[in-house]
């Protein structure tokens, strides 16, 4: 187990605010593989282990937001990118292009590692063209010191007691700010019906009012310093509070939540095709899938890594511990199309009011 200072550092390299991580033995233009992943994603060391378990050659290009590198992938078609780490809907946007590469069971043989759960998602059953990372869901993470009971419904959020008025943060996001007042109002976190967007950006301009601020990135660091008591979160994320005091829970409203998944893809134009699978499949190895369940206290949907962590880390964190049978019974985020354009109209509607 991680002493509290080591928990820091990866708390700190997970926050996809460290700079540019270039993990290569040589250039763009001598690296057999080219891959685009958030910062902090991957172990720092992944460059070398993959060499010296094949011979190849990696460099790791940073993209901050999926739509930052959607807006590189369409532009090229895909080329000068061999791997690419994008969340689900994005995943099925590409494939739907016809910009990624079929996967197969024989071409990724650790395949077979992944939770059965996670061989059958909505997006891509059966593992077609994208190979899932990272997974989990968005809940309430709180103080429970400061919060009386446990804050088990999206009301405790948008409609809070008096006592955590001004002390509460919803995400910024269009998808996850959206689903908290979807939710709120019964209706799904994929909702494309005009009428109930409306109505859950009512609720959310209502909610407005009682909050200390829209928060995508520094939440839990509220919660540890008690300007917050109450916050929208991602479950890992909550999890960087947890290391920091013991008193921050967390929590899936009772309503439900969404179940996000964040995916690798091969590009379809990509040269370097047969290394591409090479990768993804050394990823899927337990001891090295295990590294980003250990390190950024995301739930990784890899049996034999989940089951090789220590037990102090499920118990330290213990939405580390939800099932993939519990994952998989929330709403799997979906492609919007064009009710997308809907959801981002209401968020800015939402925030430009006072």
């Amino acid at each position: 187990m991680k002493t509290s200072a080591e928990v820091r550092a990866s708390v700190k390299i997970a926050s996809l605010t460290a700079g540019a991580m270039l993990l290569s033995a040589g250039t763009a233009l001598s690296a057999d593989l080219v891959i685009s992943n958030w910062a902090g994603y991957m172990a720092p060391d992944i460059a070398e282990t993959f060499k010296a378990a094949t011979g190849l050659t990696i460099e790791v290009v940073n993209h901050a937001t999926n739509e930052e590198i959607m807006g590189k992938l369409m532009a090229s078609q895909g080329k000068g990118f061999d791997v690419v780490f994008v969340s689900s809907p994005f995943a099925h946007i590409l494939n739907g292009q016809g910009l990624l590469e079929p996967l197969s069971d024989a071409s990724v043989p650790n395949l077979a590692n992944l939770y059965p759960e996670a061989r059958k998602l909505a997006y891509d059953p059966g593992n077609t063209y994208a190979v899932p990372y990272a997974w989990g869901t968005t809940g309430l993470c709180y103080r429970s010191d400061l919060v009386k009971g446990t804050p088990d419904s999206w009301a405790s959020l948008l409609s809070p007691p008096d006592d955590l008025k001004g002390k509460v943060t919803m995400l910024a996001t269009d998808r996850w700010l959206m689903g908290a007042g979807l939710l709120y109002k019964g209706y799904s976190v994929n909702e494309k019906d005009p009428a109930k967007i409306e109505e859950a950006k009512t609720a959310l301009i209502e909610a407005k009012k009682t909050l200390l601020a829209y928060d995508d990135t520094t939440f839990y660091s509220k919660l540890v310093s008690a300007e917050a008591s109450l916050v929208q979160a991602w479950d890992g994320w909550c999890n960087y509070g947890i290391a920091e005091n013991d008193k921050i829970k967390f929590v899936v409203p009772k309503e439900g939540s969404d179940l996000w998944i964040d995916t690798m893809v091969i590009m379809k134009n990509s040269e370097k095709k047969e290394a591409a699978l090479k990768f993804v499949n050394y990823i899927l190895e337990a001891k090295n899938h295990a590294w980003a369940a250990s390190n950024i206290f995301y739930k990784v949907p890899n049996k034999p890594a989940m089951e090789s962590l220590d037990p102090a880390l499920i118990k330290q964190y213990p939405n580390m511990g939800m099932t993939p049978a519990e994952l998989v019974g929330y709403e799997e985020l979906q492609d919007l199309g064009e009710a997308q354009r809907d959801y981002s109209k209401a968020v800015s509607e939402i925030k430009a009011a006072n």
